[in-house]
């Protein structure tokens, strides 16, 4: 909290503050909701990993400039005790996540829609050359190029991606991990298809709602580029099966959000398996927990495992 105290002197010298808020860490960033006395609020963000937050403040800044995703506006960036900080300022609305289930069937429509339109809005905002990684060269902000130089053959560095997937499974998943890593060896994918920015973590779980349905998307770390298709399976899967039995009204609607912008691309099977593979287990190697109430335990391992096993 010294650090969160020092960025609110540098940035605000003449302020006074009510409160301070820890609020939920991201796998580098540690966030705090700051009340000022006159009732207005911002979001200061930390990182030990100064690069990473500065890439992500640029690409956010970005997609609120590129596309008609909310995206919250961010006020400050710099650097403080060896540690990357931004500013942000305080969005409204409620967290989806706890949100969604308890929305009417045509709002959840709305939001799938929403999410559907805002992906291909990116598709269409960002080219790329390459596959994998992402970084910025910035030549002033209205000038910030995006680059992913990690690869440029994209058959080699998806097979990476996917058996990254494979081998972090835990044991649960042993029973079909020899099937998984057939389908990536017997797959066919696109020799030279067109890159464009994967933004691997656009999900309700990252957003607020309102009154007029999303009201923000928050995170946006850690950017890859990939083929457009394999972002639409991984967005169409958290959107459309995260929270619901039947997410079939929902996968239509995320379509039909995504062709108001450009064609819904062809899905190849392996990579809706790509998909739930890289969102069964967190970075911390812990199973992820779909739905809400959050599904814990075997419930959480069985939701994953019976996607991929209807997939095979």
């Amino acid at each position: 909290m010294d650090d969160v105290v020092a960025v609110l002197a540098h940035e605000f010298p003449n302020r006074t503050v009510a409160s301070t808020t820890p609020a939920r860490r991201g796998n580098h960033k540690e966030t705090t909701i700051v009340d000022f006395v006159d009732g207005d609020a911002v979001v200061v963000q930390l990182s030990t990993d100064e690069e990473a937050i500065h890439l992500e403040t640029t690409l956010a800044r970005a997609v609120g400039n590129r596309t008609s995703i909310p995206v919250p506006r961010v006020l400050s960036t710099g650097t403080i005790a060896d540690r990357g900080y931004a500013v942000v300022e305080r969005a409204s609305g409620e967290e989806l996540h706890e949100q969604f289930v308890h929305l009417d069937e045509r709002t959840q429509q709305d939001v799938a829609r929403t999410f559907g339109r805002g992906l291909g809005e990116i598709h269409d905002s960002f080219t790329l050359d390459g596959y994998g990684a992402v970084t910025a060269d910035t030549g002033g902000e209205s000038r910030v190029e995006f680059r992913a130089v990690e690869a440029t053959d994209w058959e080699t560095w998806f097979s990476s991606y996917v058996r990254a997937g494979i081998e972090a499974l835990p044991p649960a998943f042993d029973s079909i991990r020899d099937a998984l890593s057939a389908a990536v060896d017997t797959a066919s994918v696109p020799e030279d298809p067109p890159s464009r920015l994967y933004p691997w973590d656009l999900r309700p779980g990252n957003a607020l709602v309102g009154s007029d349905g999303v009201s923000a998307v928050l995170d946006w770390g850690n950017p890859l580029a990939a083929e457009p298709a394999l972002a639409v399976a991984k967005v169409e899967h958290l959107v459309a099966d995260w929270y619901v039995t039947d997410g079939t009204s929902l996968r239509r609607a995320f379509r039909d959000g995504y062709e108001t912008v450009r064609p819904y691309p062809t899905v190849e099977p392996i990579y809706r398996i790509a998909a739930v593979l890289r969102s069964a287990v967190d970075s911390a190697g812990e199973v992820t927990r779909p739905g809400y109430p959050e599904q814990t335990g075997t419930r959480a391992v069985s939701f994953h495992r019976r996607r991929l096993e209807d997939l095979l």
